[in-house]
């Protein structure tokens, strides 16, 4: 009889197929299909190197197996397969445990920082998840591309709006959508799809239309980036998705929000204050916003924010470029908004959203230790019980 062994899995469900794992592995152990992420268990070698840059935590799955998941069988896989039960009590070989220990260890190092497992809120909607492929994409058409940033601002961040007609393309707020652009790679393959995060509500970016908006930042050097942001009405874009079943908005309107990003990561934010503002106009006090760019002039819907009253959306903004002032990053502004953090801290009630840059987690972490630390709380009990919950999301990237 086989021995019992470990595997590395991906939580297909949770995966945004964003291939950060699958160029980040080493030994080539992390590949795909048209449909899944997986590992190859003769290949893994758990040097934990994929865990930190998995922005939703779906990559840190493991079973103990008398066969392992072949590569076709994890291809298959629509969900996660529960623990098997092993036969003897489930004894395992010699080493095993070794390996456990040797792995929690490496676990906590790549932890540091980073999202973790991630769970939905125990309100949101149950979300579609990879209803198109790259293989069978939806193919939408470009009805807008408008500048979000000044035309003085080196940052060139664009709002894309796509339509997709009598397709159906059920997303909700915070999932992401992928965009295969065309031509291929310097190995002669196609291009794989770049994720972008839906920046609409549900219910369209038009009311009741079955359209969308992207928030795109053009890269000097990025492929997709360019193609997205040079994209002019009634062109085709080959759509893959949508993706992502943890970043998700709860439908309980007593819930409150901590909204806290950089940049683009600013995308899932307006979508979720965009339904709130439909779906419930007259609450107050429920939206909380923290975001981060270098200059006014970078900061992507700005003026629109202005517009937002405050007694609907709290707006806390952090400069770190403007003249003859300090730089502030989101992290300051969290240690001065210390108050109304704890008392969402200690809220059974609120979330909190991370949706950025990756330098920016790090910080984060520390100003939410510290404020914690000063009203004599454990940050780390508060957020793996908040994680538990489902009312601590990170997608950083």
């Amino acid at each position: 009889m086989n021995k019992p062994v470990k595997q590395h899995l991906i939580d297909p469900e949770i995966c945004i197929r964003c291939y950060t794992c699958e160029m980040t592995c080493p030994v080539e152990a992390i590949v795909h299909d048209d449909k899944n992420v997986v590992i190859d268990v003769d290949k893994c070698e758990f040097c934990m190197d994929c865990i930190p840059v998995c922005p939703t935590g779906s990559i840190d799955e493991w079973r103990v197996v008398t066969t392992p998941y072949s590569l076709d069988d994890q291809f298959a896989f629509t969900e996660l397969p529960a623990q098997e039960e092993l036969a003897d009590g489930g004894e395992a070989d010699t080493g095993l445990e070794a390996l456990d220990e040797a792995m929690a260890a490496l676990l906590a190092e790549a932890h540091k920082g980073a999202g973790g497992k991630a769970k939905a809120p125990a309100t949101a909607s149950k979300p579609t998840v990879n209803l198109y492929t790259i293989s069978k994409p939806a193919t939408a058409t470009v009805t807008g591309n408008f500048r979000l940033t000044a035309d003085s601002s080196d940052a060139d961040v664009r709002q894309i709006f796509l339509d997709f007609g009598g397709q159906p393309m059920p997303v909700l707020e915070g999932q992401s959508i992928g965009i295969l652009p065309p031509g291929t790679d310097a190995n002669g393959k196609p291009h794989l799809p770049r994720l972008y995060s839906i920046s609409s509500p549900r219910d369209g970016e038009r009311q009741n239309y079955n359209n969308l908006s992207l928030t795109v930042k053009r890269e000097p050097q990025g492929i997709c980036s360019n193609y997205v942001t040079d994209l002019k009405p009634g062109a085709k874009v080959s759509v893959t998705g949508p993706f992502g079943a943890t970043f998700l908005l709860p439908n309980d309107p007593e819930a409150e929000l901590l909204m806290i990003c950089t940049g683009t990561g600013s995308a899932p934010f307006r979508g979720f204050t965009m339904r709130r503002q439909r779906e419930t106009p007259g609450l107050k006090g429920k939206l909380n916003l923290v975001f981060g760019a270098r200059r006014p002039a970078e900061l992507p819907y700005f003026g629109p924010l202005a517009k937002v009253p405050d007694s609907f959306l709290h707006k806390v903004f952090a400069f770190s470029r403007l003249e003859d002032e300090p730089k502030h990053y989101v992290q300051d502004k969290l240690r001065e908004e210390a108050p109304r953090v704890t008392a969402l801290l200690t809220n059974p009630k609120a979330h909190v959203y991370i949706c950025g840059l990756k330098q920016m987690e790090q910080g984060v972490e520390e100003a939410f230790s510290d404020i914690a630390r000063s009203a004599g709380l454990d940050w780390k009990d508060i957020r793996d019980t908040m994680r538990g919950e489902g009312r601590y999301h990170v997608e950083t990237y």
